[in-house]
């Protein structure tokens, strides 16, 4: 087997959401940045990383402002959302198998020697990415580098934090 091509990886768009949201949130509030830093901070190319931004922005987790002044801010809600969250924004809720999808019924269910792995590793997975915060995680980044805001308090360009 060449190669990792398994439908249990993060998609590349939550990844990209969970690196945004610690970068945003190593910024001080109420402090905007446009979406060419938040792309050169998060290592994303800006065309993908917008419409990840507007799906964090209809899980009212970020706000997004047009025009001049416009830009990027996360909101409190934000500050405090977990990994999950945040995944859970962009792809939906994350399921392990097919059987642990709720509604779904699995003929195999009761039977099936598999179903209670699958829904023991689903629950250790919820609850690792249900307990980090991007709050924490931003803590962690933010002694390292820093953006420097514009004379406005926008993010115009800083250094890249690796994410």
């Amino acid at each position: 087997m060449r190669g990792c091509n398994s439908s249990m990886q993060l998609t590349r768009a939550a990844d990209y959401g969970v690196r945004v949201m610690i970068h945003l949130a190593t910024l001080p509030p109420e402090v905007r940045a446009f979406l060419p830093a938040l792309a050169m901070a998060t290592d994303a190319p800006e065309s993908f990383l917008s419409k990840v931004l507007q799906a964090l922005s209809r899980a009212k987790l970020i706000e997004s402002h047009r025009g001049k002044a416009g830009g990027f801010v996360i909101l409190p809600r934000g500050r405090g959302a977990s990994m999950y969250d945040v995944i859970a924004a962009i792809d939906g809720p994350i399921r392990l198998n097919v059987c642990l999808v709720a509604g779904k019924s699995c003929e195999r269910k009761a039977s099936c020697p598999a179903h209670p792995v699958w829904a023991k590793a689903q629950r250790a997975m919820l609850e690792v990415l249900s307990a980090a915060s991007i709050e924490e995680m931003a803590a962690r980044v933010s002694a390292e580098v820093a953006p420097a805001p514009l004379r406005d308090g926008r993010i115009h360009s800083g250094s890249p934090v690796s994410l």
